[in-house]
């Protein structure tokens, strides 16, 4: 395990809580940020260890921030069970086939994927149903929706949201702020799952882990505070959710074109 130095123990924490406060926000770029922030900030440089630790810490962080959401009534379980049971299922698949491809491809094409799903909500003026009530959720979409879902994220070793988020407005008619607090517990569950596989491989930094998930417990509480208010404007929520799509997207996409012009 890589030994930490005061000031990368700081500093995790500092990345701990844009990861906790991205979260609590919208749902999602935990561990998509998780993982470069752990590399090229913290300078933890053994990527099995970063992937196994992120996934931990933003599992444990987005269950966390699914409380207050769940407090300000953002949290449909029913669409949340049906959803994350049997994405864990597609997670610990995806993880293990996973495993077994090349880094750098794996994350361009994760990274065209994003564009693709900031496109289509870009487009998109849908909000869903009404803030009111459970909504009549039709298990044969959401169920295979999220199968897909927890097989991709396992596969690029996330928590998901980026895809969850999208996944439930699309299937189960969430509106914005609805399908932010209740992808919350996939990405937990997602992540969870991911994470034993890695725990089992010794690939998991405890440290690091416990590290991120101090700093996410007060990010986290910011971001859902901004979620709530920004979530009177379900649109500019949307709008705001696809430009982090497509700043992020775009970093993975120059850093991994950089690295496979070299190679």
């Amino acid at each position: 395990m890589p030994h930490l130095s005061a000031v990368q123990m700081v500093l995790a924490v500092l990345s701990g809580g844009v990861v906790g406060f991205t979260l609590g926000l919208i749902g999602g770029g935990g561990s998509i940020l998780a993982v470069p922030l752990l590399l090229y900030v913290v300078g933890v440089h053994d990527p099995h260890i970063v992937i196994g630790s992120t996934a931990l810490a933003v599992a444990v962080n987005a269950y966390l921030n699914l409380l207050p959401h769940w407090r300000q009534g953002h949290v449909r379980w029913k669409a949340a069970v049906a959803f994350a049971i049997p994405g864990a299922v597609g997670a610990y698949a995806g993880s293990a086939l996973g495993k077994m491809a090349n880094d750098r491809v794996l994350l361009f094409l994760f990274a065209l994927l994003m564009l693709v799903i900031a496109a289509r909500m870009l487009r998109s003026k849908r909000r869903g149903g009404t803030m009111d009530g459970e909504h009549a959720i039709r298990m044969s979409r959401v169920i295979p929706t999220g199968l897909v879902t927890g097989g991709v994220s396992g596969f690029f070793g996330i928590g998901g949201g980026f895809l969850i988020v999208p996944g439930l407005m699309f299937s189960a008619g969430l509106p914005m702020t609805e399908a932010i607090g209740t992808s919350l517990f996939s990405v937990g569950t997602f992540g969870l799952t991911t994470a034993v596989s890695y725990a089992v491989s010794g690939m998991v930094d405890w440290l690091i882990v416990g590290l991120y998930i101090g700093g996410g417990l007060v990010g986290g509480a910011f971001g859902v505070y901004a979620c709530t208010r920004i979530g009177r404007n379900a649109r500019r929520l949307q709008q705001m959710f696809a430009g982090v799509l497509v700043l992020v997207a775009g970093y993975m996409l120059y850093v991994n074109l950089t690295a496979l012009h070299v190679l």
